[in-house]
């Protein structure tokens, strides 16, 4: 049987990763200076698109997006999300086709002693992203990346993408906050049931907590490891029986990639929120993931804080249901808990104990690793 050169090409696409539809495309990423923004955009980099980034500088160091020389793979703009009229401007000239908002103040604790500009940049920077997509007509896709914190968590039962959104805390608040302006922002400019009078699709994303190389923020369960075992010192462990939806940043990102994929070529059908958290939710505790990461790195030593003290209220058990995302979407997570630490170690072991580690050629092995152990199973690629 001799294949039409359509039917070639269909062989062919399937072979790329998500169909290779970010190759050449025009792709404005807010947040890319960040943790999961550099990951972000190295991949979309390895996929070919055009990327233009926007953000603060990066605020760690050292820090994933210097380390990998993000700023050579995109356009690398400085910015705050609270300035709208650069923000705008820039976009507009940009014209991308795709944006993903990462830009965002993510650290519970920081924000109790920063509420004001927590929710500053979380919600009023969320509705500034949105308002420069209304006005930037090129834009097809939009997803907004939020957190499975968004939500109210009453009894730490499993999170669906309907439950209730709240949160105590002003990280929390202005994260479900941030997922009101998104429906309120498609709801009004962008309804899917009226595609054909606009042309955008609006997606919202909640992830759990995510691990893996290069995260250096403050307050972070495995870089706070990751920092105390590089100079032979224990680590502060402040909750040890916390359960949480543990996960490698590489699967997440797969999903929104995946998500922002079909929003462009189904836009009515994925217009909505979704939840990219690990397989069955497992209740995978700190204290656990501190004790395969001590095995990976060889030995580390932890300990919790003593009693007293003002402490701060953090929920002690949060899990996310993802099987609307497996249903829908065909999304899977790759990496289960175990291989998301392993490989999160083995990046900072590089990092530290190797000379002339290499974190752009060894991030962009992780993800060719990655691609790799989807490709055995049933999924996106």
């Amino acid at each position: 049987m001799v294949l039409g050169t359509r039917a070639l090409e269909k062989m062919a696409m399937s072979r790329v990763p998500f169909g290779g539809v970010f190759a050449g495309r025009r792709v404005f990423v807010t947040g890319h200076t960040g943790f999961k923004g550099s990951w972000l955009c190295l991949w979309l980099h390895e996929l070919g698109a055009r990327v233009v980034g926007y953000a603060l500088a990066p605020d760690t160091k050292p820090s994933l997006f210097q380390a990998m020389g993000v700023d050579r793979l995109v356009e690398s703009h400085l910015g705050d999300v609270r300035d709208f009229d650069r923000l705008s401007g820039l976009m507009r000239r940009a014209k991308p086709e795709v944006v993903f908002h990462l830009a965002a103040q993510p650290i519970v604790r920081l924000s109790y002693r920063q509420p004001v500009e927590t929710f500053a940049v979380n919600l009023q920077g969320t509705v500034h992203l949105l308002e420069a997509v209304r006005r930037t007509p090129s834009v097809r896709a939009c997803l907004v990346v939020t957190t499975d914190k968004c939500y109210e968590n009453r009894a730490g039962r499993l999170l669906t993408e309907t439950d209730r959104l709240g949160g105590h805390d002003p990280y929390s608040a202005s994260k479900a906050c941030a997922e009101l302006a998104v429906s309120s922002y498609r709801d009004s400019f962008f309804p899917p049931a009226q595609f054909g009078r606009h042309k955008l699709s609006l997606s919202s994303a909640r992830a759990g907590n995510v691990i893996g190389g290069g995260d250096w923020a403050g307050d972070r369960l495995l870089p706070d490891c990751m920092r105390a075992w590089a100079r032979g010192a224990a680590a502060l462990v402040r909750n040890p029986d916390s359960v949480r939806p543990w996960q490698h940043a590489l699967d997440p990102i797969a999903g929104y990639l995946h998500l922002a994929r079909r929003q462009l070529r189904r836009p009515k059908a994925h217009a909505e929120a979704w939840n990219f958290g690990p397989a069955s939710a497992p209740n995978v505790t700190a204290a656990e993931i501190v004790r395969a990461a001590a095995s990976a790195w060889g030995g580390g030593k932890w300990r919790t804080p003593r009693r007293g003290g003002v402490r701060l209220r953090e929920a002690p058990a949060l899990r996310l249901d993802s099987g609307k995302a497996r249903r829908r979407l065909g999304w899977h997570p790759i990496f289960g808990t175990a291989r998301a630490v392993a490989e999160t170690v083995r990046w900072y072991r590089g990092f530290y104990r190797e000379r002339g580690f290499d974190a752009l050629a060894f991030s962009r092995s992780q993800i060719q690793d990655f691609l790799a152990a989807g490709r055995a199973r049933p999924w996106l690629w």
